[in-house]
């Protein structure tokens, strides 16, 4: 049995940190330059993407979603919370890609049933070696619901 690639992977990242945000996106576009990748600036904003609420009505569903735990309005904890809880939202994959390595913040995290967690790394390299790792584990090797093979 061969994995199941994802032409267009739907990727959604929740942080607010605008420079953050320009990083992961020009180096997911070297790592998966197939992907497509939408941002909310916080955790509100990315409940009501999820949700496809207001100005989200059309939003993709994501394949994978990429979240900061340092936010304001809503932290990535209480986003998290929400995602898992929710039957309709809680099989999306969440990677935690944060600046923590707070040993609290890792065990917090998958009690709340993320499914991976990341520390940003701090130099370029690190971060293109963490989106090829990315991309081909849960693009290429992971099954994701709601997709099928061709």
């Amino acid at each position: 049995m061969s994995a199941v690639r994802i032409a267009a992977p739907e990727i959604l990242l929740i942080d607010d940190n605008p420079g953050d945000a320009r990083l992961i996106a020009e180096v997911l576009h070297l790592a998966a330059p197939e992907a497509k990748l939408s941002v909310a600036r916080d955790g509100v904003e990315g409940i009501r993407f999820l949700r496809r609420a207001g100005e989200f009505a059309t939003a993709p569903t994501p394949d994978l979603v990429l979240l900061d735990l340092r936010m304001p309005k809503k932290n990535g904890l209480e986003v998290l919370a929400e995602v898992k809880q929710d039957p309709i939202l809680r099989s999306i994959p969440v990677v935690i890609l944060t600046s923590s390595e707070a040993p609290q913040d890792i065990r917090n995290t998958y009690d709340l049933h993320a499914n991976c967690f990341i520390t940003k790394p701090i130099e370029l390299k690190g971060f293109i070696k963490v989106f090829q790792s990315l991309n081909d584990y849960w693009f290429g090797v992971a099954r994701l619901p709601g997709v099928t093979a061709h």
